[in-house]
């Protein structure tokens, strides 16, 4: 955010845990995932239920839980599955931080998978 208290749409940060309902790993690492938007106020972290939106995913089979998708502003910067350790997340987050821009094994469909989700399931999914 600027001293304005408006936020510059292309510096935004989505931290995106793609995750579904039934997954007893993915219950249990839900407080890591809010304790860790606690910490960095500066991302907006949203909990996306993958079954719930079917349409939004498109072709993406998410197969590992927990997966994450991270992107800055418009530009996916990860997208895959992580191990539910509050240490490794918080790790990963500081690396695409200092990242100037997406690691060479981004997937081809996290740009339209991001597009996807952004408009409408990544704001009422906020943790």
């Amino acid at each position: 955010m600027d001293g304005s208290g408006s936020e510059d749409a292309s510096e935004t940060w989505w931290v995106a845990c793609l995750c579904a309902a039934w997954c007893g790993v993915c219950r249990e690492w839900l407080p890591s995932f809010r304790e860790q938007a606690r910490a960095q106020p500066h991302m907006r972290f949203a909990w996306v239920d993958v079954e719930d939106e079917d349409e939004a995913m498109g072709d993406v089979d998410i197969e590992t839980f927990p997966t994450l998708l991270v992107a800055r502003g418009g530009e996916p910067l990860f997208l895959g599955p992580i191990p539910p350790s509050a240490t490794q997340f918080a790790r990963l987050l500081a690396t695409l931080q200092a990242q100037p821009a997406p690691g060479a094994g981004l997937p081809r469909h996290a740009r339209a998978l991001f597009e996807r989700l952004r408009g409408e399931v990544l704001p009422r999914a906020l943790v």
